[in-house]
């Protein structure tokens, strides 16, 4: 049965998830108090590029379910259900995640507050903060709050896909109304056999930072082995197809290259090692230490190739094939393909950066690297190419029509994504990380 619901944070994981309850058939009210975001949302532009999601905003407007506004009101307060998607970013010198946004909102939301009423975290947060959450929520209302979390999964570029059909829901609870409010607005998976998991408030919040940990530690992992392969003659490729066979290991996240990035992976292991050293069990995550710098050392590692064949770097032109963290997205936080430019460029090169779509955000944060929108163009006296983000369109190069656009024949493959027959034919030397 339809739900009125509220979504207080509209950055990507709230706009999203707005979008997917007023698809659920849910009359959704977004909150946003980012004006120039708000504007966006209201005209149907999420903000971002997510494949899908605009048009899909432009549709859930329509339908009348879906509805933005700046601050709650009457209407908002009448909501069964508050989800909060409000940011936890890493707080500016420490691994710890910053959760005041989060109580900020509990503060503007506890006056709209009636017994019955249902907040929900999706954020994800250290384990702890529902707790600390409830006994603010109860003190600033009065009487005993409903506090549930229900951690988001979303892989930017399938975000609202995740959202509609996740491989899982978990909801963690302290009372059998917020269970049952839950099971109603999500009913719709249920039904469909999406898998539920009704837990406690911390093991909730642990999940989110559990499973982005051991993702992380399997990229690693292959990464570590990646070295190895680097100055043994192996080939860690080749490596992850034959241990992914596995069905206890499995192949997904076995791929080698530059590693991980983005606004979830890196910022969730640091968050969870601040936590477990804040409870005095540090040393039980002190490996995602050491998979963080496995991580960040992949990025270096193209800059000491880009020196073994180039020499000094100061005034050769480096391009770098892509700016964000992934393909289908326009996320540039934690990119190793960014951090590859600006590091090139700190080492004197001459680094133009070319991507798909992420561009602008590139020219905001870093206006000191260079950018060119036209693909073939970026090549033109290229001493060396870094593909850094495997976009398709990268993949469909055809190196015998940029042969005589570079300077030097040279690029290397940090997704390991290229057909190095194809490229080698047209005579580049081909540099893949993790193999021999």
């Amino acid at each position: 049965m339809p739900m009125k619901v509220t979504v207080i944070g509209l950055g990507y994981l709230g706009a999203t998830h707005s979008v997917a309850m007023s698809k659920l058939g849910h009359q959704v009210i977004g909150i946003e108090q980012n004006p120039e975001k708000l504007a966006e949302l209201q005209a149907g532009r999420a903000g971002f590029f997510e494949p899908g999601l605009d048009q899909a905003l432009k549709e859930e407007l329509a339908s009348g379910r879906l509805s933005f506004q700046s601050n709650h009101n009457a209407d908002s307060a009448e909501a069964e259900i508050h989800f909060l998607c409000v940011g936890t970013p890493q707080t500016e010198g420490s691994l710890a995640a910053d959760t005041s946004y989060l109580y900020s909102a509990i503060t503007d939301l506890a006056p709209l507050l009636k017994p019955g009423s249902v907040v929900v975290g999706k954020s994800t947060v250290p384990v702890g903060t529902a707790k600390a959450l409830t006994e603010k929520l109860s003190n600033l209302t009065g009487f005993e709050a409903e506090l549930a979390w229900n951690p988001e999964f979303l892989r930017e570029g399938t975000a609202l896909g995740d959202s509609l059909r996740p491989d899982r829901l978990v909801i963690g609870v302290n009372s059998a109304l917020a269970e049952a409010k839950l099971r109603e607005v999500f009913e719709p998976m249920i039904a469909s056999g999406v898998p539920l998991i009704v837990t406690d408030l911390a093991t909730a919040e642990l999940v989110k930072g559990a499973a982005n940990a051991f993702l992380a530690t399997k990229i690693s992992f292959i990464n570590a082995m990646a070295e190895i392969a680097e100055v043994s003659g192996a080939d860690a490729s080749q490596l992850a197809i034959a241990i992914g066979y596995d069905e206890r290991i499995g192949n997904k996240f076995l791929r080698n290259g530059v590693g991980f990035g983005g606004g979830c992976l890196p910022k969730d292991i640091r968050a969870l090692m601040a936590r477990a050293e804040e409870l005095g069990v540090g040393e039980a995550v002190a490996y995602l230490k050491e998979i963080d710098k496995i991580n960040l050392r992949r990025r270096i590692r193209v800059i000491d190739l880009l020196k073994a064949e180039l020499g000094e770097l100061s005034g050769k032109k480096v391009l770098v094939l892509g700016a964000a963290f992934k393909p289908d997205s326009d996320d540039v936080r934690d990119s190793p393909a960014l951090d590859i430019a600006l590091l090139a460029n700190q080492a004197g090169a001459n680094v133009l950066v070319h991507d798909p779509i992420a561009l602008a955000g590139v020219n905001k944060k870093h206006p000191e690297l260079a950018t060119e929108t036209d693909l073939h163009q970026a090549f033109d006296n290229a001493d060396a190419v870094v593909l850094a983000t495997e976009w398709q369109e990268y993949r469909d190069l055809d190196p015998k029509l940029i042969a005589d656009k570079v300077n030097r024949k040279f690029i290397i493959d940090g997704r390991n994504v290229l057909d190095n027959s194809l490229w080698q034919t047209a005579g580049f030397k081909v540099v893949s990380l993790g193999k021999g």
